[in-house]
């Protein structure tokens, strides 16, 4: 993959004045290379930040989980010594989460009183009264076998697949996994089929263990995409760098399209008009867990730097970044959690838009949450005051203009919804989708994408190669 440094964005959607919600306005997309900086954000807790001030992280600072470098060989010592507890990949994919703050204030994974917390309250209160928004359990599970090796011990070694250490989790609490509990509040629904319930929690183990987390070294995937993965730390100084005086967020997990182009380039026309000076985008593709029927991240991330190469947004305004928590599907629920993380990357501005981290109910011919619960729910959750919510107004292609466009209920005739199911079908079928749904360069990634699947064998799918 090219190197793409950094993205921005240009016209179009509403941003209304904040009232006793948090609500604001609309959306999307960007790009830029790592660089290593311990940095962890600076001050400012107004919703409305100026003249370079990032919004402060949860809790006031930025909690970053690293064994400092001096100490890494000594502690990859004292993990050997240590009763081991294995990790999953979406458990790495915790880890490495917690490791770069995106969770602050947590100090690792939950103990109970955190976790009966975020299941009861979508919130976590510190020792000064004040609250966090925390909606989604950070959780490690294990089994009997892993309990009685762990005996006394009060701390254990996390590795990964290959038992390299990996973290040391210490002042450990173990406590019940009441499975049934965790899902009902979660996804509201303990309906079978729920992806990340099927893949993480089912068959996971009777007891989750909590304590404080060290990580040994950062977390890389070596896939040639970690250049991407910016923590926000990493973020920060970026928005700094630039001069920010607003950073809006907008997570997505398939394709861009041109509509999200307008609702992310109107989104800055709006903070402009607002009184900004150099509102930055945070296009912020989601590289954790996906289901199977979601485009892979490795395609995802080649789609997007067409669309940059070919000119649907700026770079100068916008940075692209992986962010790496894995994907619950669970509303508006999660909702809470993606714009929680976002706040710590240093985003005052998030864009939400219909029914997100949605899914569609998996027994029944219907979508699981109401579309509109997500935005509203985030305009009263408890600890994301300080977030301005930026709800998107809906785009459609326009056959009058040949492009996308907002929709104007006045003419309903002129639009075309093309949904993501009529995308999929015509990039199976390498058909062309009308001119000016999607840059050239974009849609022959997804045709490339649906080519291979059609190709693969065994139900491997074939990767881009990243340059």
């Amino acid at each position: 993959m090219a190197a793409i440094s950094s993205l921005s964005l240009k016209t179009p959607t509403k941003i209304q004045s904040l009232t006793k919600t948090h609500y604001s306005i609309p959306l999307n997309l960007p790009f830029s290379c790592r660089s290593k900086s311990k940095r962890t954000g600076s001050i400012g807790s107004r919703t409305r930040i100026r003249c370079g001030l990032l919004i402060e992280p949860d809790g006031g600072k930025l909690v970053e989980l690293f064994v400092e470098e001096s100490q890494r060989e000594l502690k990859r010592e004292d993990a050997l010594k240590l009763p081991k507890i294995k990790l999953t990949k979406i458990d790495l994919e915790w880890v490495h989460v917690l490791s770069e703050g995106w969770a602050s204030p947590l100090k690792g994974f939950m103990r109970e009183d955190e976790f009966l917390q975020t299941l009861h309250f979508n919130s976590i209160r510190l020792e000064d009264g004040s609250v966090v928004n925390m909606s989604v359990p950070i959780v490690l599970a294990i089994d009997d076998s892993q309990k009685n090796l762990i005996g006394g011990s009060t701390s254990v070694a996390l590795v990964d697949d290959e038992n390299n250490p990996t973290a040391i989790l210490s002042d450990i609490e173990i406590y019940k996994h009441n499975k049934e509990e965790r899902i009902a509040r979660t996804w509201g629904t303990t309906a079978p089929g729920l992806p990340y319930v099927d893949e993480a929690i089912t068959h996971s183990g009777d007891w989750l263990i909590g304590g404080d987390l060290k990580v040994i070294d950062p977390v890389k995937y070596n896939d040639g995409l970690d250049r991407f993965r910016l923590s926000p730390a990493e973020l920060r100084d970026e928005f700094t760098r630039r001069n920010a005086d607003a950073v809006f967020a907008f997570q997505l997990r398939n394709p861009v399209h041109n509509g999200h182009a307008l609702l992310m380039t109107d989104t800055r026309r709006r903070l402009l008009e607002m009184g900004y000076k150099n509102p930055v985008l945070l296009l912020h593709p989601l590289g954790g867990y996906t289901k199977a029927d979601d485009v892979p991240l490795h395609w995802r991330m080649k789609q997007h730097e067409k669309v940059l190469e070919d000119g649907v947004l700026d770079p100068e305004t916008t940075v692209v970044s992986i962010f790496p928590s894995p994907m619950h599907y669970a509303g508006p629920t999660e909702v809470q959690w993606h714009a929680k993380a976002r706040i710590n990357a240093g985003a005052n501005f998030y864009i939400v838009g219909r029914d997100p981290a949605g899914m569609s109910h998996p027994l029944e011919k219907r979508d699981l949450y109401d579309a509109d619960h997500g935005k509203k729910v985030l305009s009263m959750a408890p600890g994301l005051e300080r977030l301005n919510i930026l709800p998107f107004r809906v785009a459609a292609y326009d056959k009058t203009k040949n492009a996308m466009a907002f929709f104007d209920p006045s003419r309903p005739q002129d639009f075309i919804f093309i949904s993501g199911t009529k995308m999929r079908t015509l990039a199976k079928n390498k058909e062309s989708p009308p001119d000016g749904f999607m840059c050239p360069g974009g849609w022959k990634v997804l045709v490339e994408y649906y080519d291979s699947l059609a190709a693969a064998e065994n139900g491997r799918v074939a990767e881009p190669v990243a340059s």
